[in-house]
């Protein structure tokens, strides 16, 4: 498949993603039994991620979204941008930072220290995607769906250039 000036090529179905989501919901349920969870989907890339996995969450939740980016079509800027940061209301509660890719960890790094000037009870990492061999964020990742190689990756929410996100599988470039 042709985006923009790129080809993809597919590689993980909408049957392997829906396993992925089912296995995290069932984790980040257990975890949080009896717990005052708030989710913060970091958009927009995590939006198809995190609605599928709220969904089935068998523990209640309130529902927050934040939104942070440091991409410009397939590579990151450096810097991070926030347009939507955490509420107050996180204060002495639990958070779940879920995203769709963590790959250097540099976002994320800002992300965390932002929301611990709020003062939450605790917090966790849901992250549909890691790349280990890039990670250089010094935190750890509670939820991982699955590593992935240093690569580039399009659909399921995640874009390149503001194009794929709607493609109900996860595309690499190829």
């Amino acid at each position: 498949m042709r985006i923009k000036d790129r080809d993809f090529t597919s590689f993980i179905d909408e049957a392997e993603l829906d396993a992925i989501v089912r296995r995290l919901a069932a984790e980040v349920s257990r975890d949080y039994a009896g717990g005052d969870l708030v989710a913060c989907p970091v958009l927009t890339g995590a939006y198809m991620f995190a609605a599928d996995l709220l969904r089935r969450l068998t523990v209640p939740c309130e529902v927050r979204f934040v939104k942070y980016s440091s991409y410009e079509g397939m590579s990151s800027t450096g810097t991070v941008s926030c347009q939507m940061p955490f509420p107050p209301s996180v204060q002495g509660r639990d958070v779940l930072i879920v995203e769709d890719v963590i790959d250097s960890g540099i976002s994320m790094r800002h992300l965390l220290d932002e929301l611990q000037t709020l003062k939450p009870r605790g917090v966790r990492i849901c992250a549909l995607f890691y790349k280990p061999a890039a990670f250089k964020g010094g935190y750890k990742v509670d939820y991982i769906g699955r590593e992935i190689g240093n690569e580039f990756i399009v659909g399921y929410g995640m874009d390149y250039d503001e194009q794929g996100r709607t493609l109900p599988e996860v595309m690499r470039v190829s």
